[in-house]
């Protein structure tokens, strides 16, 4: 039997946190093998800080009255990628237990102050996010993430969320997992200049191609990640497939995706428009309630966005 994700309920609005990764390393000047951030859990130094990040975020979500999904350090586990960082699917596991238990930790004081905290389990792409990926097919994307599924089912997660995929059989794959593992699984794509994702396929495209191939296994819902605006607000196309898409998380600054990681520094674009802009957005979708950031964003960026989602929802 499906284990679903509750459905937009009136009042109800999550943030999620913004790019963990790019602060951390451009804030912060921790280098993030292959970027898996897990690996910092065996640095005291990086811990500190990574509890500050998330402290941050979560005051944000409690000031502006939103409920929190708590994800972000296991979007590089899955086996391909831990073999390449030297650990065995023991040594793997035990990071994953790890880094749930880290967020649920962070989290307890502020179960007073925020009406919901979730904690989200990440599932990131087999290949490179921003490469084509044609060559995995559902079967192997099925196998492949179900390690890593398996054992956020064991750590007993609210939600996973299958960030930064471009490709419908990897999308179909992760969700038939999920389903497998009794685990409920948003998939958030891409997208290029293009408004497409690199594989090709528009998001309406993509999306209705994965709902119609997974079936009774397809993914609760739909968001976007790693893109800005920009690149996302026409793919937005009219028509009822829209509504699948429930969750939208912005790069910060509007530029090749693989420079916005390998720069050197942050860079944040501009907070004050892009909060406007995800404002405009949940005016014209007001089933979407799920808002937070991706490369480039930090503290100052969610508040900008839950600050301006918060004004078109509940204070007009």
């Amino acid at each position: 039997m499906k284990v679903s994700f509750p459905d937009q309920q009136d009042g109800v609005l999550y943030l999620t946190e913004g790019g963990t990764e790019t602060e951390i390393m451009y804030k912060f000047g921790y280098e993030l093998p292959k970027f898996a951030m897990y690996p910092l859990l065996d640095n005291p130094n990086a811990v500190e800080e990574l509890r500050g990040m998330f402290q941050r975020y979560l005051d944000t979500v409690a000031k502006n009255g939103f409920s929190a999904l708590v994800g972000g350090l296991d979007y590089r586990a899955s086996p391909d990628w831990a073999e390449i960082l030297g650990y065995s699917r023991q040594g793997l596991a035990e990071m994953q237990y790890r880094s749930i238990e880290f967020l649920r930790d962070l989290a307890k004081p502020y179960e007073s102050q925020i009406p919901q905290i979730l904690i989200v389990g990440v599932v990131g792409p087999r290949g490179d996010a921003y490469s084509l990926n044609q060559n995995i097919t559902t079967n192997e994307a099925e196998d492949y993430h179900s390690v890593q599924l398996e054992t956020l089912k064991s750590a007993d997660v609210d939600l996973v969320w299958a960030a930064t995929l471009n490709n419908v059989p990897e999308a179909v794959g992760v969700s038939r997992a999920s389903t497998r593992v009794g685990l409920p699984v948003y998939v958030s794509f891409t997208l290029d200049s293009h408004h497409r994702l690199k594989s090709g396929p528009t998001l309406k495209e993509a999306i209705e191609l994965v709902d119609e191939e997974a079936g009774g296994e397809k993914p609760d819902f739909y968001g976007i990640n790693c893109s800005h605006p920009l690149e996302f607000d026409p793919a937005l196309e009219p028509g009822s497939w829209v509504l699948r898409v429930r969750s939208l998380r912005p790069n910060a600054a509007m530029m090749d995706k693989v420079s916005l990681c390998k720069l050197g520094h942050l860079e944040d674009g501009n907070p004050v428009e892009l909060g406007k802009q995800m404002g405009d957005l949940a005016r014209r979708y007001p089933h979407i309630d799920i808002w937070g950031g991706c490369c480039g964003t930090w503290e100052t960026h969610l508040d900008a966005i839950a600050d301006n989602v918060a004004t078109i929802r509940w204070k007009h």
